[in-house]
């Protein structure tokens, strides 16, 4: 979401006329994350205020685009809260902006929860399990772009800028996950339980606001699906718990919390034999794609107007929790 190209106020309105969304009157670049560039697009239209936000794309092509944009809109259809691209009287859903692809999506009521208790993930939980069922039908296919391929390739590059500790660290745990990619279970789990994935599901990607009762806020919608792709179900669950399950000051996962995100999914879809055996590994993966993302922003960046690389250390320390501390739903803890 930094902001990597610059868009003026004429080429936003242009894109609101073809699509009849209304009068610009206000644009504001958005500074936090490191894909794509995007802004806040306020507009009136009938005497009302409707807010959008622009997306215009830096690494994903065309010729992907439609996998995301279509997801956003297959879900949305389903009742799942995403926000729904907009589209033109043609039904394209995808434009140019500034020599850039663009689209145009509805604005999420509510705010972030940064400091989310049982109830929150419980929410999100049972949210995610929801939209992996609505996505099963969905027809289009687009690897996960940040999965082991990925991995393979980026690896190598990030070595040299590391401590010896790291790099053998960084290079055991690839070794460890395409063992486990090899494995039979694991083509179990791309068989019968994969699909459409969110993949980024942080804190900052989950809006909500209040709802009935002190802290008692409501979920009002997953955005940002521009790193999703198909994988296991699995990871995409060990992403959320990565995040919205941990103390962030070490990495560990809190109990609690982790125990009520998973019963609040299996409420909506229970989780097989195979995914309670391979949690504890892909909580493992889910930390990697994270740790090596986060490695690549920092040694091999883009300039961008608005950016902040995040802090690689932080999954490297989540990494090495999920390595000494293997965490299994069924009995709700750490193994010994």
């Amino acid at each position: 979401m930094a902001v990597f190209t610059e868009v003026s106020p004429a080429q936003a309105q242009a894109l609101l006329d073809h699509l009849e969304l209304g009068q610009l009157s206000s644009l504001r670049g958005i500074g936090a994350g490191i894909e794509n560039t995007n802004y806040f697009v306020d507009c009136t239209r009938d005497d009302h205020l409707h807010r959008y936000v622009l997306t215009l794309f830096e690494r994903l092509t065309a010729e992907q685009l439609p996998f995301y944009l279509r997801l956003m809109q297959h879900l949305a259809r389903r009742g799942v809260p995403v926000p729904e691209p907009h589209a033109d009287r043609s039904g394209e859903i995808l434009f140019e902006v500034a020599g850039k692809p663009a689209a145009i999506v509805d604005r999420l009521h509510g705010g972030h929860q940064l400091a989310p208790d049982a109830f929150h993930c419980q929410q999100v939980g049972a949210t995610l399990a929801r939209m992996h069922l609505a996505g099963r039908d969905f027809p289009l296919h687009q690897p996960n772009l940040r999965g082991l391929a990925w991995w393979r390739e980026a690896v190598p590059q990030l070595l040299p800028f590391l401590e010896p500790g790291q790099a053998e660290l960084l290079r055991s745990e690839l070794a460890y996950q395409e063992q486990l990619a090899a494995s039979p279970l694991y083509a179990e789990l791309l068989r019968d339980c994969s699909g459409p994935i969110h993949a980024d599901l942080f804190r900052d990607n989950v809006m909500f606001e209040p709802g009935e009762g002190p802290g008692r806020e409501r979920l009002t919608g997953f955005f940002d699906f521009y790193f999703a792709g198909v994988d296991t179900w699995l990871f995409d669950l060990a992403v959320c718990l990565n995040d919205w399950c941990i103390d962030l000051a070490d990495g560990r996962l809190v109990e609690d919390r982790a125990a009520a995100f998973v019963a609040a999914y299996e409420g909506v879809r229970p989780l097989t034999g195979a995914e309670h055996r391979l949690l504890p590994a892909l909580l493992r993966a889910a930390a990697l794609r994270f740790w090596v993302s986060r490695l690549y922003d920092l040694h091999l960046p883009r300039e961008a107007s608005l950016l902040k690389a995040h802090d690689p250390r932080h999954f490297e320390r989540v990494l090495r929790q999920r390595i000494a501390r293997p965490w299994h739903a069924l009995h709700g803890g750490a193994a010994e």
